[in-house]
């Protein structure tokens, strides 16, 4: 898999009839290794490992209905009281991230709440934040630690 700009974690790999899994230690199951499965778990552990975020707190590939239409969201960070903090869209790193990006993330957010938005193909990482007062969305120069926004 290619190199990303996020640190190595120890991930557990395996290839099982000659498909290449790796295991999420959110869901607690092997999942097959694509290029944006392979951004989402870098993610997951930076955000564990890094930022401070409990694990137990985070959601990932769970399904929301936007628009009466089924979707599937990346990751979601919650603080302890369930409340979303943090709504991430993941892409592969040959995605470029983009206004595209930005429109799925703020569509799935409509429902989420989310104040926070992270965009990430694993090359790139774009955190911002919303104010929902006045409908403004804001980049930030780094992802926020959990226990500031918590």
């Amino acid at each position: 898999m290619q190199e990303l700009n996020l640190p190595s974690y120890p991930f557990k790999v395996k290839r099982d009839a000659d498909i290449l899994q790796i295991f999420d230690i959110i869901r607690k199951k092997w999942v097959v290794l694509q290029p944006e499965e392979w951004v989402r778990q870098h993610v997951v552990w930076h955000l564990i490992e890094e930022k401070g975020y409990p694990a137990s707190l985070i959601a990932v590939e769970k399904s929301l209905l936007v628009n009466k239409l089924q979707k599937r969201f990346d990751i979601v960070l919650h603080n302890n009281l369930g409340k979303p903090l943090i709504i991430v869209e993941c892409k592969a790193p040959e995605i470029k991230i983009g206004e595209d990006s930005l429109h799925q993330a703020l569509r799935y957010n409509s429902i989420i709440q989310a104040p926070y938005i992270l965009l990430t193909n694993g090359l790139d990482i774009y955190c911002g934040k919303i104010n929902f007062t006045d409908a403004s969305f804001s980049y930030l120069k780094d992802i926020p630690f959990y226990k500031e926004i918590k």
